[in-house]
């Protein structure tokens, strides 16, 4: 299994949903490289970069699981690095 590294941006609208994003992020810890958090207080938002280096089928399982929660949106950008 070859591994991508990828960055995933996550915008979260509704804090309550906080917790269950951070037992996901902690659930696939190995695979982050780095996350880097920026709360937004003028509009009440928080914006959250993962770096990840995994293989595909993992980051498309913590997109998925991170896109079912109520409140938060989440993209992903690949690199054209492949190991």
């Amino acid at each position: 299994m070859t591994n991508r590294v990828a960055v995933l941006a996550i915008v979260v609208e509704n804090k309550e949903s906080v917790f269950a994003l951070n037992q996901i992020l902690h659930e696939f810890a190995d695979y982050i490289i780095g996350r880097m958090g920026i709360p937004y207080r003028e509009k009440k938002i928080n914006v959250i970069s993962i770096a990840l280096d995994a293989p595909e089928e993992v980051i498309n399982a913590v997109c998925g699981k991170i896109g079912r929660l109520d409140g938060v949106s989440s993209k992903t950008a690949y690199s054209n690095f492949v190991s």
